[in-house]
């Protein structure tokens, strides 16, 4: 049985890009510049536009070229790349551990409100 190569993980600029495309579901890069210039207004098209490029050349984006101007969207869901990157960093900085991973970011600091949720959860058993 093989498996099946990994998929690619995402840089820190790729990541902040997939935050502002993965509600959009697909997009051009102006639209992306446009929606990235509300949080950071000194991005540049020219630099969201090369990411969006390299990030497709990756595959971390797929792209559709039918239109005159290419339309990309993620190639993973946010479920899916979120669950790729925890496991991925659950092996390498806590040993597979998942019950220390849990520990150190509650030890972090968080919210009331995500406490509440968080316990509410737990009460549920986590299935959802």
């Amino acid at each position: 049985m093989t498996k099946s190569p990994a998929p690619p993980k995402p840089t820190a600029a790729e990541l902040d890009l997939l935050q502002t495309l993965w509600p959009l579901g697909s997009a051009t890069a102006k639209q992306v510049h446009q929606k990235m210039m509300q949080e950071r207004p000194e991005v540049t098209y020219a630099t969201v536009l090369r990411l969006m490029q390299i990030m497709h050349t990756k595959g971390i984006l797929i792209r559709d070229e039918s239109e005159r101007s290419h339309v990309y969207a993620p190639a993973q869901a946010r479920d899916a790349l979120q669950t790729n990157l925890l496991k991925d960093l659950m092996q390498k900085a806590f040993a597979g551990s998942a019950k220390a991973l849990v520990m150190t970011a509650l030890k972090s600091g968080i919210s009331k409100k995500e406490r509440d949720e968080i316990e509410k959860l737990l009460k549920e058993g986590g299935d959802q």
